[in-house]
This record gives C-alpha cells, sequence and structure tokens, in this order.
C-alpha cells in the first residue's frame, strides 16, 4: 500500500505542482518505477481497488493515477509480456478484465488504456495456440449486464486495431502472427456482429446515453469494417442488413454522422460489390440529408456527404459511366457541393479526385469496346462543363485579401492548395469536352463598356485556368481568338503603378502568365510585338510579377516572328537589358532575361547592327569592369570596404552577363567570314579588361573568380579557333592564378575547356604541358596524399582528376610522352583519391584512372609489335610497371572500407579489368588477407584477370563485330566480377579492425 500510494503522490506532483523542479523528480522517479518489477503488482492493485481514495482523500483526480497505472501495464506487457509464465499471465488477464468492468462507466480514456492493455496482454501470448479464442471467451463473463457490455465494446473496438497495427512496439509479435491473428479474428466476425446488432436494439431512458451507445457501438462497427469483416457476407444479403440499416439511420443524427460515414466510406473502398448498394441509396443522401443541409448551411453534413459519394464514384467509375438515374444523381449531388460557398475549399477540394479519375476513366474507355464512348462523352460533357464553371466560383481569389494595399499578393495556403489540386482536373476535362470547347468557356468575349465595373475575380480565374491548360490546347493546335488576351494586355498596360496594386497585381500576374504559355500564338501577329514587349518589360521591374514577366519575355523571344527585329522592338529590349542595372535581380533570373535577349539580338540578320546592339547591351557591364580595373583608384577602394565589395559584386554581375552573351552566341554562328563575326569583336574589347582582372589581386575574391572563369570559357567556347592567339596569355593567368589562390579550383576546369577546344594542336604542346606542370606541382594539389585530405577538398581533386582526364584524352601522343613524370604524379594522386569518402572525388579519381589506361591500351594495340623507347606507350607500361601494385592496393582497400568505392564496386571491377595481368595482385598487403590466402588467392586473381582481359581484347581488336565484352559482359569479365564482389563482401571493413 505504501508504494500505491508513492505513485499516487507522484502523479498528482507531476500534473499539478506548480514548481517545475518538483514535476521533473516526480517524473524521473515514475520513469524508474515503471522499470522495477513491483510495478506489476502495483499498478493491478491501482485499477482492481479503491483503497487510494480512503488513504489520500487529497488526490484531485483519482483517475489519473488510475490511467497511469493502466499505461504501465501497457508498457510492460509490450516490452516484458512475452515472459511472463501462465499463471502470472492468466492472474493478469482475470485482472484487466474486472479493471474494464469497473470503469466501463468512465472515463473513456481509461477504459480505452485497460483495454489496450488486454489487446497486448492477449497478442503476446505466442505460447497459447488461440489466444483470440481464449480473449473471446473470457468476454463472456462480462455480458451479464449493460456495464460489462460497455467494456465488450471498447475492447473489441481496440483489438482489431492492435492486431493490425504493425507499428507496434511490441516486437515479439512477427508479421505472421499478426497475420494469423487477424484470420482467427474475422473467424468471430459473425458473433460480433449479432453482439452489435444486439446493442442497437437495447432500449435506454435518456436520449444522451442512448447517442452515446450508438458512437460506441459504430466506433466498434468501423474498427471491424477496416479488419474486413464484412468480406465474407453475401452480397445478397448486404442490402437488407440490420447493421447497415442502422448506420445510415445514424446518419440523421448529429452526434453520430461523422462516424456513420467514416464506416460507409471505409465500406465502399474496401468491399467490392457495395458501391452498388450504396449507389442505390443515392437518392436519400442527396434528397433527405444534402439538399437539407445546403439549405441550412450546415458544412460538417455536407462535407461529410462529399467524401462520402466520391468515394462511392471514386471506387466504381464503371458504375457511374453507365449514366443510370443514380449516378447522375450522385454527379448532381457532388456538383452541389462543389458549388457550395464555403469559407475555405475543403469541401469542393475533397470532391476533386472523383471527378479527376471519372475524366480519366472515360478518356481511357476504348472506342471499341463495351462501352459507347461517344455516347459517354456525350453525356458527361455537359456535366463537365458545368463542373467547369462551378470550380472557376470557388478558385475566384478574395479581393479583400488585399485592400490592405500592402503589397503582398501571396493568396491564402488553401487556396494555393486547391489550385494545384486543380491541375490535374482542369487539364483532363479539357482533353475530354475537346479544348476548343472548353476554352470557350475561358474567354471574355465583349469587354463591358467604361462605366461599367469588370468582374476581375471571375478575369483572373479563368486566366488561370487558361493557363492550365495551355500545353493541350496548343498540342491541338487550333488557334482561338486572343484579341481579349492582347485588349487585356493594353488596358493594364496604360494604367498606373498604384491602380496595379493589390488584387490587380494578381490579375497582370497571371496575365503574365497566359501571355508566356501562349506567346507562339501570340507573336504570330506582327501587331502584337510592341505593346506586348511594353507590358512584360513595365512588369520585370515590379516585385510581385517580376519573375512571372521573365520567364514570359523568355518564351515570347524563343517564338518571336521576324517582326521582332523592327528597331523599336529591338530598342525596347536594350531598354530591359539596361534596366536590369537597377533592379539588382538574382544571377539565374537575370540570365534569364539576358539570355532572351541576347537570342534576338545575337540572330539579328545585319552583322554591324547586331554587334552594336550586343555591345550596348553589354555597355554596362564593360563600365564596370573599368571601374575595377582602374589602377588610381584601387586603394582608394581597398579603404571603403562598402564601395570595394559593391564594386567587386558589380563586376561579378557584369561578367556573368558577358557570358551569358557569348553563351548565345556560341548557338548561332554565323555563315560570314570570321572577321564579322561578333564574337571575335567582341572578344578584342573583353579580354584585355578581364586579363587585367586576372593579373589583379581582386582575383583573390572568389566570386569575381569564379564569374572571371565561367565568363572565358564560354568566350573561348563561343569564338572556336579565332581564340588561338589568345592561348598562351590565358593559359599563364589560370595557371598564375591558381597558384596564386589554390582555394579557386575554377582555373582548372576552365584550362579544362581549353584542353577541350585546343588541344589536338601539336604545336600548342608546350604550353599544355606547362600548364599541367604548374597544376601539378601546386603545393594543394602535391598535398593530396591521402583519402583523408581528398574528402577535405572534393573540388579540388574533381577538378584536377578531370583536367588529367581530359588531356590524357585530347592530348596528341607525342605531348603525353613528354608528360611521362606529370602524369605518374597524377595517376599516384588518382589511386589514392579513389579511396576517398566523397563519391564525388572517388568517381573523378576512378575515371581518371580508366581513361588513362584505357587510351594506353589502345596504343598498344596500335603498336604492338614496336614499342618504340621515349614513346607514349613505352612511358605507359613502365609508369603502369612502378605503380600497379599501389593502385591494386588502393582499390582493395575501397572495396573493403567505407568509402565511396565500396558502394560502386561494380565499376571499380570494370576498371580493375581493364588494368589486365599487368598489375601485381601480388602487391596486396598481407593483413589484407585471411589465412592461407596468400597461396590461394594470387592464381585464383591472376586467373581471372586473363580471362577478363583476353575479352576485353576481344572485344578492342575485334573489327565489323558487335559485343559488350568492354563491359564485363564476357565470360571472364563475370566471374572477375564475381571473385572481387565475394572478396569484397568477405573481407569488408578489415581494415577497421586492423
Amino acid at each position: 500500500m505504501e508504494l500505491q500510494i508513492k505513485v499516487a503522490q507522484a502523479v498528482q506532483v507531476l500534473n499539478h505542482d506548480a514548481q517545475s523542479c518538483n514535476r521533473v523528480a516526480a517524473n524521473q522517479w515514475l520513469v524508474q518505477f515503471q522499470q522495477t518489477g513491483c510495478a506489476w503488482e502495483v499498478a493491478t492493485s491501482i485499477l482492481t481497488t479503491d483503497h487510494l481514495h480512503r488513504h489520500i482523500p487529497s488526490l484531485v483526480s483519482n483517475s489519473e493515477v488510475e490511467f497511469f497505472a493502466a499505461q504501465i501495464l501497457k508498457r510492460k506487457i509490450h516490452s516484458e509480456g512475452h515472459y511472463l509464465q501462465s499463471g502470472p499471465k492468466h492472474a493478469l488477464l482475470n485482472a484487466l478484465l474486472l479493471a474494464a468492468k469497473r470503469f466501463s462507466a468512465g472515463p473513456p480514456q481509461l477504459l480505452t488504456q485497460i483495454c489496450l492493455a488486454l489487446a497486448a496482454l492477449i497478442l503476446s501470448s505466442v505460447d497459447d495456440k488461440k489466444p483470440i479464442e481464449q480473449l473471446f471467451y473470457s468476454l463472456q463473463t462480462l455480458q451479464n449486464d449493460d456495464d460489462g457490455n460497455v467494456a465488450v465494446l471498447e475492447m473489441l473496438t481496440v483489438l482489431p486495431e492492435e492486431v493490425a497495427d504493425t507499428r507496434s512496439t511490441d516486437s515479439s509479435i512477427s508479421l505472421f502472427q499478426r497475420s494469423q491473428y487477424g484470420q482467427e479474428l474475422l473467424s468471430r466476425t459473425p458473433m460480433v456482429l449479432e453482439f452489435l446488432l444486439e446493442q442497437t436494439l437495447k432500449k435506454y431512458n435518456g436520449i444522451v446515453q442512448l447517442h452515446e451507445r450508438d458512437r460506441k457501438i459504430l466506433r466498434c462497427l468501423l474498427s471491424w469494417v477496416r479488419a474486413g469483416c464484412f468480406s465474407d457476407i453475401s452480397q445478397d444479403s448486404l442490402p437488407t442488413h440490420p447493421l447497415l440499416n442502422f448506420v445510415f439511420n445514424s446518419l440523421q443524427v448529429s452526434s453520430s454522422f461523422d462516424l456513420a460515414i467514416e464506416v460507409l466510406i471505409e465500406l465502399a473502398s474496401r468491399h467490392e460489390g457495395l458501391q452498388q448498394i450504396l449507389l442505390y441509396r443515392i437518392h436519400f443522401l442527396k434528397d433527405v440529408l444534402l439538399l437539407s443541409a445546403i439549405n441550412n448551411g450546415d458544412e460538417k453534413v455536407i462535407s461529410g456527404l462529399a467524401c462520402l459519394m466520391s468515394e462511392i464514384g471514386q471506387a466504381a467509375p464503371s458504375l457511374i459511366v453507365e449514366a443510370s438515374v443514380e449516378a447522375l444523381a450522385l454527379a448532381d449531388g457532388l456538383l452541389r457541393c462543389v458549388g457550395y460557398p464555403s469559407e475555405d475549399w475543403e469541401i469542393a477540394d475533397s470532391t476533386l479526385q472523383f471527378w479527376s479519375s471519372l475524366a480519366s476513366y472515360i478518356l481511357g474507355l476504348d472506342a471499341s469496346g463495351a462501352v459507347d464512348k461517344k455516347h459517354v462523352e456525350a453525356i458527361f460533357s455537359s456535366i463537365f462543363l458545368t463542373l467547369v464553371d462551378a470550380l472557376l466560383l470557388r478558385a475566384q481569389v478574395d479581393e479583400a485579401t488585399f485592400n490592405d494595399r500592402s503589397g503582398v499578393l501571396e493568396l491564402p495556403d488553401g487556396l494555393v492548395h486547391f489550385r494545384m489540386n486543380l491541375v490535374e482536373l482542369m487539364v483532363d476535362m479539357c482533353q475530354l469536352v475537346r479544348p476548343p470547347r472548353f476554352v470557350q468557356k475561358l474567354l471574355f468575349g465583349a469587354w463591358p463598356p467604361a462605366n461599367v465595373p469588370i468582374p476581375w475575380k471571375e478575369v483572373e480565374t479563368k486566366l488561370f485556368a487558361l493557363n492550365v491548360v495551355s500545353e493541350v490546347v496548343l498540342l491541338e493546335g487550333q488557334m482561338f481568338d486572343i484579341s481579349s488576351i492582347m485588349q487585356l494586355v493594353t488596358m493594364l498596360s496604360t494604367w498606373s503603378v498604384d491602380d496595379l496594386s493589390g488584387f490587380m497585381g494578381v490579375v497582370r500576374r497571371s496575365l503574365t502568365d497566359v501571355v508566356g504559355s501562349y506567346s507562339k500564338w501570340i507573336s504570330a501577329s506582327p501587331a502584337n510585338s510592341r505593346p506586348l514587349l511594353l507590358f512584360l518589360a513595365a512588369g520585370i521591374s515590379e516585385n510581385h510579377c517580376s519573375t512571372a514577366c521573365m520567364s514570359a519575355l523568355r518564351r515570347f523571344c524563343e517564338e518571336s516572328s521576324p517582326v521582332i527585329y523592327e528597331p523599336a522592338n529591338l530598342e525596347i529590349l536594350l531598354w530591359v537589358g539596361e534596366a536590369l542595372e537597377k533592379r539588382h535581380l538574382p544571377l539565374d533570373d537575370e540570365e534569364e532575361v539576358i539570355s532572351a535577349i541576347s537570342s534576338i539580338l545575337g540572330s539579328v540578320p545585319n552583322e554591324e547592327l547586331k554587334y552594336n546592339l550586343l555591345a550596348r547591351l553589354l555597355s554596362s557591364s564593360y563600365d564596370a569592369l573599368r571601374k575595377l580595373i582602374n589602377e588610381d583608384g584601387e586603394h582608394s577602394y581597398r579603404q571603403n570596404p562598402a564601395t570595394y565589395t559593391q564594386l567587386l559584386n558589380g563586376a561579378a554581375r557584369g561578367l556573368h552577363r558577358i557570358g551569358i552573351v557569348f553563351a548565345q552566341l556560341a548557338m548561332s554562328k554565323p555563315n560570314g567570314p570570321a572577321t564579322d563575326d561578333p564574337s571575335i569583336r567582341l572578344l578584342r574589347v573583353f579580354w584585355p579588361m578581364l586579363e587585367k582582372i586576372f593579373r589583379s589581386e581582386y582575383m583573390e575574391n572568389s566570386n569575381l573568380s569564379a564569374a572571371a572563369c565561367r565568363a572565358l570559357s564560354l568566350a573561348i567556347q563561343s569564338s572556336g579557333q579565332q581564340f588561338l592567339v589568345l592561348l598562351p596569355s590565358v593559359l599563364d593567368c589560370l595557371s598564375t592564378n591558381f597558384l596564386a589562390f589554390q582555394n579557386h579550383e575554377c582555373y582548372i576546369r576552365t584550362a579544362s575547356i581549353v584542353i577541350e577546344e585546343f588541344s589536338h594542336m601539336e604545336e600548342y604542346g608546350h604550353l599544355f604541358i606547362r600548364t599541367f606542370e604548374r597544376f601539378t606541382q601546386a603545393a594543394s594539389v602535391m598535398g593530396l596524399n591521402s583519402s583523408y585530405i581528398c574528402d577535405q577538398e572534393p573540388d579540388l581533386v574533381e577538378a584536377y582528376a578531370n583536367f588529367a582526364s581530359m588531356f590524357v584524352r585530347s592530348c596528341p601522343k607525342q605531348v603525353l610522352a613528354a608528360s611521362g613524370s606529370l602524369l605518374e604524379i597524377s595517376f599516384q594522386k588518382a589511386a589514392i583519391c579513389c579511396t576517398a569518402m566523397h563519391r564525388g572525388s572517388a568517381l573523378a579519381a576512378i575515371s581518371y584512372l580508366s581513361c588513362f589506361l584505357e587510351v594506353t591500351l589502345d596504343v598498344m594495340l596500335e603498336s604492338i609489335n614496336s614499342v618504340l623507347e621515349g614513346s607514349y606507350c613505352c612511358i605507359a607500361i613502365q609508369l603502369i610497371a612502378r605503380r600497379g601494385e599501389g593502385l591494386v592496393s588502393n582499390i582493395v582497400y575501397a572495396l573493403l572500407g567505407v568509402s565511396a568505392m565500396s558502394r560502386v564496386s561494380s565499376q571499380v571491377c570494370n576498371r580493375v579489368a581493364t588494368i589486365g595481368c599487368d598489375l601485381q595482385v601480388h602487391g596486396l598487403p598481407v593483413e589484407y588477407l585471411k589465412p592461407g590466402q596468400d597461396d590461394t588467392l594470387v592464381p585464383v586473381w591472376l586467373d581471372a584477370l586473363a580471362g577478363a582481359a583476353a575479352d576485353y581484347l576481344d572485344s578492342k581488336s575485334s573489327k565489323g563485330v558487335k559485343n559488350n565484352y568492354g563491359h564485363m559482359q564476357g565470360k571472364g569479365g563475370r566471374v572477375l566480377k564475381r571473385i572481387i564482389r565475394e572478396f569484397a563482401d568477405s573481407h569488408r571493413c578489415a581494415l577497421t579492425q586492423i
């Protein structure tokens, strides 16, 4: 009794004490108490006796202590119940049954906890052959009076839920056992349904007591429906089943409506055949319940019925397309639900899945099938057109949301979610009723006179829908009258900034989306170009619609007609580009605008005009660079950090724009003489400034370095062979700057592009070797001596490995032969880096090793009869002979450890096979091997490598015969992969144990 009192006092302190330190102490004591063996007895005593309140009259709430006791038993049963012997377990079962009867009148939460503990105890009885049968036998002892029946109802409610709960903390119950318990449970269905039916027939004096009983019955029935209780009942008897009638009658009682809806929804979704039965009751649902609820504004009933009718139709669309009286009544009822003017969008949103599945089902009907598709489409097209009107009404924006003119144009979250869910349905409806007919519902027709207000909410919603279905409409190809769109563009272009604030900003943004989506058709009319460009140009400067305007401008420029090249239109584009200087947009947004403008300016037919326009577009960028390289003001700029930072950012943004222009020019090479190429003429202006920046201390700034390298890379790719004259200066700048700022790997990446573009020109080989040498001898590269360091510098590893790969793959063999020492160092570094944890580093390193070995093998096959001293083939063979042992060691390390390569071992196998028998498997460290493997492993690996190498050589030397042996698909390759995989699986993590 002493422990019971302590528990009760601790619970009271935990729940009611004003001092937090006291509550913490009480909680700690209770946690420790739960872990003791005496907790079983104390908790059971609290639940089965009423001694506590006699000994502690001051308890605030006795049920709190008993609730805690029930929780203790439930948790201990979950964690320790399977250890209980038969005797204590039987005693505990009887005690819980007694507690359930004792607290059948409440509190409800306490009774639920007791029943949960009972269910857990029964399910933990692994040794018992039929625990469910034993429980039902025990429950019969509780059915002698009404209080006992309440406890049985609660027990029958929680039991199916516990059986199906795979997330339970009781790990002693397997999924197979739960499945068996579920089957045993369903075998008791007739008994349970009979018991529930008996409870529905009992008479009660009080109306409150009656409603509470009905809710308990429905909760229990819902639990058993989810378990599948109606699956074995004859379909013929279901329509008149008394419990089904009870559920439908409960729909007319406010207190039980929600549970009755849940039961019917579960029946509709889980039991095939019940949809037809529920559909027969649609007139009751619609005419008796729904219409009355709509008239009374009862949103709870409307929402529940909308969910139920949607589930019925969604579960059996084949019944709906039959267009029976009941099916059409269901569609009409759901249309009324969609059109109901609730404050939120939940009711309409709950029906969308039904409408979407119905439209998809109709669209998927076979034209030659048993169902007449054209007839179905003819019937339901009118329904879907009515649905369009209802959805557009519900998707409207409340103008009052924006009356404060705060400039915040975010739509309510509920409306945003509703509109997102509408997209798929709108597209399906457009396809179903055909785009021309659908679009006709969305067009505005003639605008009202000036003295008549325009219904802007309706206009904005139609614009939203028109944008959503644009892809389907454009694919159909039947152009609609876009004059109303252009009238709206012209109208809003004349409005002031203040007039376009608030809700009108939303209208403007939606209109911009439509302009972008239909730019191909809109730009087909020459008269539309100028007003449209002015409309978009003005919108880019406004925060709330700048993104939409930039996207629309890009699409308009992509779809533009020759009229875009008229001087007035080109001036507007230049004006937009020049205005960006003051906007300071994010670089991605600015790139979208500059790319769009550059695509037009770069395709102007007149080369001189093209160059002048591009020069004007870049004039502000040139100015930003000139300010930075003004030597007279360099020191004064540094003395003012704010000004200095502004100059650096301005120059970086200017370089970013210049790179965008070069990238666009690379896509539209001129057919005339190279001297007329705007890329070359721009380069003559750009390079002197860029070279000064490269040779300045400003390059310590990472953003400026990255922008300069990006612009240079794009300029190289745009200018082509005309860039050759600048090659020595460019490579010198890149290598010198990397040596000065070795944390900027962008210089190596840019040099890779130079190698890719010009490495075939042998006369520049000495420049490429010199660049490779500078990169390789840099302290940061030479310091890559361990996988740990490689993981600290993943960007450097990737950049250097990719440069080395490009060098080996692209340069002439004479250049490679003169780079023997550099290749050996890079080979060694790559062998180390392939053991890195960083996936990008490891893959870049193994890619370089693979590239080197494949190029070497190709050269060996070409000169197999004569390997000249000093040739690349000779140097490569010597390199592999010296470094092969280390490479094999590192690859095995990668396979056995936790590095990134251990997760891509098949790719490693491919690379190892490429090396062939030239590598020395004998070089495996002894600590990697198990006892005795040093004698058996080497011959096996050598044979496997020889077989894989033979496959690979055969694939490389075969002419006119297609095979895939080079990718480890031959017999030898498959054997090697199996051996390495088995070796890695049996030795993995051996290094961590050394």
